[in-house]
């Protein structure tokens, strides 16, 4: 019989580290909880806050009314209820950056294992990398979406048609910093023992790249993807605010920015409320990225 005392202790679970080490920042903390109120907000909310369908529908009778019991936020020039249009103005602007961010994630760690572990083409797309570096980023956007709004608009209608014209837009201009980042980790880890033996005993290069350096590289692309999230969140407001965005009756935050900007004197809480929701978001999933870099970091995990 085994004494109780003798008994090993079981092994640490490396996931229960790694929360441990993201509980001590603070900030990511506050940001994971923030973060958490605000997509609980915009899926929730819409659906026991509308007030009499004053969300779309306009009624002049009662515009720009300022906060009361049946209008928190107060109504726009069109008389809608804010606090309805900010709620659903969230679900879009965090889809778009989410969205966003996986086609991002997904084509710069393409690029950046090819890059890595293939030297053949490590020069091609570097340089393409290079390229897309160098152009700049919202006069491209806008470029691309009076290029082909209409034409998309056309086909799949036009919410849905700015939805996947703006995050494709903003996925295809925003991976080349992920791609740097995986092939600078694919240079390290290809070199490694593992690797090594791994092509000695003949294994081709896809089994390698999927079952020894694609799980090392989540890392960092977990990172990159937080970070991803919120450039996509504020370049979509910046192209909704030029009105180069979605339709005007598809609110997003930098939609409802761009349509209180003419009444900011008057009414500045047009702008403060969306502005708010739109600093709240990226200021959380910022520290939920530094959180994230500090737990996955096994050198400062642990301290």
């Amino acid at each position: 019989m085994t004494d109780a005392s003798t008994t090993p202790p079981k092994p640490a679970s490396q996931l229960r580290d790694i929360w441990q080490q993201f509980r001590t920042h603070k900030g990511a903390l506050f940001g994971l909880i923030t973060l958490s109120i605000l997509v609980l907000a915009v899926l929730i909310g819409p659906y026991l806050w509308i007030p009499d369908d004053l969300t779309v529908a306009q009624e002049m009778k009662i515009k720009n009314q300022g906060p009361s019991l049946r209008f928190p936020l107060g109504t726009d020039q069109l008389g809608r209820d804010m606090l309805s249009r900010v709620l659903l103005a969230g679900r879009v602007s965090l889809a778009v950056g989410f969205v966003a961010m996986v086609i991002a994630i997904v084509f710069g760690t393409f690029i950046g294992i090819v890059a890595g572990y293939f030297r053949r083409m490590e020069g091609p797309l570097m340089r393409l990398t290079d390229m897309f570096l160098a152009l700049p980023l919202i006069p491209l956007l806008l470029v691309m979406v009076m290029l082909f709004r209409d034409k998309v608009a056309a086909i799949i209608g036009p919410e849905l048609g700015a939805f996947l014209l703006i995050v494709f837009a903003i996925g295809i201009t925003s991976w080349m910093a992920t791609a740097r980042i995986v092939r600078g980790e694919v240079l390290t880890l290809k070199e490694r023992e593992y690797v090594l033996a791994a092509r000695s005993i003949g294994a081709r290069p896809n089994r390698i790249i999927l079952r020894h350096i694609l799980p090392n590289v989540v890392s960092p692309v977990m990172v990159a993807a937080t970070l991803g999230v919120a450039d996509a969140i504020i370049t979509e407001s910046v192209l909704s605010f030029l009105g180069l965005g979605f339709p005007p009756d598809f609110p997003t935050w930098g939609r409802l920015l761009n349509d209180g900007l003419q009444y900011m004197q008057i009414y500045p809480e047009r702008i403060i409320w969306p502005g708010l929701a739109i600093s709240l978001t990226v200021l959380s999933v910022n520290y939920i990225g530094d959180g994230l870099r500090d737990a996955l970091d096994p050198r400062i995990r642990g301290r």
